[in-house]
């Protein structure tokens, strides 16, 4: 069995799972603190009641999301040993900072949230819901800092040291702030913030669309659907924008991987945008393409005359898996597109006040409740592949980063482990999920009541 892609499984089906619940919980965030935001200047007590609903929803999730996190941590000491000893000077500091400055922060602020509406002001509640938004938005700022090194290292040095008799590498930190704000960091985490508020609010779209059409807290749910569809058509749209300036970092410190992304096997200018195609690695072209004459060069440079560097321009052994890396990437956009598709839709039908009568539509709203969740995890799938065979970009190896003393089978043994487990969380994830849908909102008077 090979060690190397049984942990680099292993970790991809750890950080995928959880990769569910924290662009949920950063959407949901932000939602909540808007409907405490007009509850606060209306006093219009049917915010005070959204707020309350989708704010147990965060609490469900945000637990599973723990939950299914603390893995994570202890593969790098496990699975990843050659990868710790590299990375464990710059690594460590974006990783404390996460714990102390953001989940920390998150945390305590929920459980004000959750427990503590009958026991401060509103003006403080209101600011609770800010500061968990804000912790959640925070935290993943200091995660994507530490991915975003990997791709770009920065503020480093390469220093060498003996390891029982053996001289090892590892990088040393030398300038913080350097490597905080590497040449990719901004752009990845404004992608991944975007990405996390088109999951947040196309969740609270489709699921109450679905809770509509089941005739449950009717008025409720329609109340719900009116207040996430034009942020829906906001975020969607400020995501393809970010990800479009994504792309001019990657053609520019990364050119291998959007020549994967794109299927560019020959340096070029005029580089086409492919539509579709089959990316033939061995033979180093792609069958049965659609093109686009010219849009590569000009979305990353603005003239079609921009030269775009194709994967021939590396040596083999450095070029990323093509396939993968193309196919994700394209799974991304068209999904993108699709979500475009159906909030720019429901802008319409709210415009001329007839969101809520259509039934296919609310069908369709239902069903793409999956769709941000799945182009979040292959946009990772395009960077995280796109970027190998390294795992420090140009700097440490994927097959140099692995455990050499842990075995494929028990490896092997962990995955399955994994896999029961998290079958487990996900299943108590969905059933707590519709029990706290079929329970509805707590009734207006109730809440009223507690604020008298």
């Amino acid at each position: 069995m090979d060690a190397i892609l049984l942990a680099r499984i292993q970790f991809a089906l750890t950080i995928m799972f959880h990769y569910i619940f924290p662009p949920l919980t950063i959407g949901l965030g932000w939602m909540i603190f808007m409907y405490n935001t007009r509850y606060q200047e209306n006093g219009n007590p049917v915010f005070r009641q959204l707020a309350q609903f989708w704010t147990k929803i965060f609490a469900i999730s945000f637990i599973i999301g723990v939950a299914s996190g603390i893995t994570m941590e202890f593969q790098f000491g496990t699975n990843w040993a050659g990868y710790s000893r590299f990375v464990g000077d710059i690594f460590g500091a974006p990783l404390a900072a996460e714990g102390v400055f953001a989940f920390f922060l998150e945390s305590s602020f929920l459980g004000i949230l959750l427990y503590g509406r009958k026991k401060v002001s509103q003006k403080m509640y209101w600011f609770s819901s800010f500061m968990v938004a804000l912790g959640a938005t925070m935290s993943a700022f200091w995660i994507v800092v530490a991915n975003s090194w990997q791709q770009t290292p920065a503020g480093f040095e390469i220093v060498t040291e003996m390891v029982n008799g053996v001289e090892v590498q590892k990088a040393v930190l030398t300038n913080f702030w350097q490597a905080v704000f590497n040449p990719s960091t901004l752009p990845r985490y404004s992608h991944v913030i975007t990405g996390a508020l088109t999951v947040g609010v196309f969740f609270i779209l489709g699921t109450s669309a679905w809770q509509v059409l089941k005739d449950r807290n009717t008025e409720f749910f329609r109340m719900s659907m009116r207040t996430a569809v034009v942020p829906c058509f906001l975020v969607i749209m400020l995501t393809m924008g970010v990800g479009h300036k994504h792309g001019h970092q990657v053609a520019e410190t990364q050119p291998a991987k959007l020549a994967a992304f794109e299927g560019i096997w020959e340096t070029q200018t005029k580089a086409p945008l492919m539509l579709f195609g089959l990316p033939d690695q061995e033979n180093e072209r792609n069958r049965f393409a659609i093109k686009i004459p010219g849009m590569v060069s000009l979305f990353i440079g603005g003239t079609f005359d921009t030269e775009v560097q194709g994967l021939k321009d590396f040596p083999k052994e450095d070029r990323p898996p093509v396939a993968i890396s193309f196919w994700s990437f394209h799974l991304m956009f068209y999904m993108g597109m699709w979500m475009a598709f159906v909030a720019f839709i429901g802008v319409i039908f709210w415009i001329n006040k007839n969101l809520l009568h259509h039934r296919i539509y609310l069908t369709v709203a239902a069903l793409t409740v999956p769709i941000p969740f799945l182009a979040n995890e292959v946009g990772w799938i395009a960077a995280e592949v796109g970027r190998q065979p390294w795992v420090v970009y140009n700097l440490l190896r994927t097959q140099h980063a692995v455990s050499a003393s842990v075995p494929g089978g028990q490896v092997l043994a962990s995955i399955i482990m994994f896999s029961l487990i998290y079958s487990l969380l996900f299943g108590l994830w969905i059933y707590l999920l519709r029990r706290q849908f079929h329970k509805g909102p707590e009734p207006i008077a109730t809440l009223e009541a507690e604020v008298k």
